[in-house]
């Protein structure tokens, strides 16, 4: 009998306990977590579109940039943990069950489900906060730096409540007071206490990219109605040249030279901040930049034949030099030099969007899916050796 209960006390403990990530591979669990991410991104474009005014975009954007966090408290727990033993399996379906009602709440979460997204989201980031207390029960710099991180999600979460009871210019302030808390509270803690796996962690970075351009085709579909005419057929072409161009532009060479950085920078305060900076921060305009381009595309699907408007216009060029500047500000960060190619397009953009409200949206599409094809073609013929060694590194000598 006593070897029996021994036997089974040895079975039931790794059940409950959080067991340590092994490796960088993602696992199954977090690509079905990052699908929850998949609805939450489609219904703050939705939220924009049904809102395009200048405070609709404000909107959208404060509402994903909580999203975002919380999406990037998981991103660092399970690049400390095995997301799919022990009791970190079960938190995260519930985590996962909150997210997903933060999702459904997205188009009311200035108005009539305010107080429930708000609990929603409590619930996804005490989640996140237990699951990294039990990873931490035996490293003590981790546990300081969750209390850390509890204190400023106790902020961001409470001033959430108190915002879901007020309207306009006040309810707005209060959703960005919320996000600077909560978004700027790892700045206050000391990285060298956290954890994480480089590789598996920049690989989630790269899947949660992915994510967001696969928002841009969902509103190209969705855009389009149900009608399919030359115009449609036309703009379908021209979004595919946009997304692809915001593709090619991450993942050619960027994304394999941030993951090498990441792995070779010395483990401890110099990888996290890294990691932080990079990744956990400069991927929100990335991703905040592809949901404008999308919201643009989609507009652009639904009127082919008229003029786009001031805010759809600045949603389309806009988001895209959005993107392009959080490029130059990553390669900045971690290479210390600039990329004035992309910086000037990004400008260029950015001053030709109250030029173009007025023109066709098809004019104003296919503008910029010529811009981001011509600054791809310069960067690989100038840059073909460097470009081709990055992506070779088996083959430099």
């Amino acid at each position: 009998m006593e070897e029996m209960s021994t036997t089974g006390s040895e079975q039931r403990g790794p059940r409950f306990a959080a067991v340590l990530r092994e490796g960088e591979r993602v696992t199954p669990l977090e690509l079905f977590f990052d699908l929850v991410f998949v609805l939450a991104i489609t219904e703050c474009t939705t939220l924009m579109a049904a809102t395009p005014t200048w405070r609709g975009l404000v909107q959208g954007l404060l509402v994903l940039g909580v999203l975002w966090w919380s999406w990037v408290g998981y991103a660092w727990l399970t690049s400390v943990v095995d997301p799919e033993e022990g009791a970190v399996r079960l938190v995260m379906f519930l985590a996962m069950a909150a997210f997903l009602i933060c999702a459904l709440c997205v188009p009311e979460a200035f108005g009539s489900d305010g107080l429930l997204f708000a609990l929603a989201y409590g619930v996804v980031r005490v989640a996140h906060i237990l699951l990294f207390l039990l990873a931490s029960r035996e490293d003590p710099e981790l546990r300081h730096a969750t209390l850390g991180l509890a204190v400023s999600t106790a902020l961001g979460v409470g001033i959430l409540l108190v915002a879901s009871a007020t309207d306009g210019g006040l309810q707005i302030g209060l959703w960005a007071l919320a996000l600077t808390f909560d978004m700027g509270g790892p700045l206050l803690i000391d990285p060298a206490g956290w954890r994480l796996e480089p590789g598996h962690f920049a690989e989630r970075h790269g899947l949660i990219v992915i994510i967001a351009l696969g928002e841009s085709i969902v509103a190209i579909g969705t855009g389009s109605g149900h009608q399919v005419d030359a115009g449609i057929v036309v703009a379908a072409v021209l979004g595919i040249v946009v997304a692809a161009g915001l593709w090619w532009l991450y993942f050619d060479v960027v994304a394999p030279v941030s993951t090498r950085r990441l792995v070779a920078a010395e483990e401890g305060a110099e990888r996290n901040r890294m990691a932080r900076d990079s990744f956990s921060y400069l991927h929100f305009p990335m991703v905040a930049g592809i949901v404008l381009a999308a919201l643009g595309m989609k507009t652009t699907l639904a009127h082919v034949s008229g003029a786009l408007g001031l805010v759809p216009t600045f949603a389309l060029l806009g988001g895209t030099a959005l993107y392009l500047l959080a490029h130059v500000a990553f390669r900045l960060r971690n290479v210390r030099t600039l990329n004035r190619r992309r910086l000037g397009l990004a400008l260029v953009l950015l001053a030709l969007t109250p030029l173009l409200q007025h023109a066709a949206a098809l004019l104003t599409l296919a503008l910029l899916a010529v811009a981001l094809v011509l600054l791809i073609s310069y960067e690989t013929w100038r840059y073909g050796d460097a470009r081709h060694r990055v992506r070779h590194p088996e083959t430099a000598s």
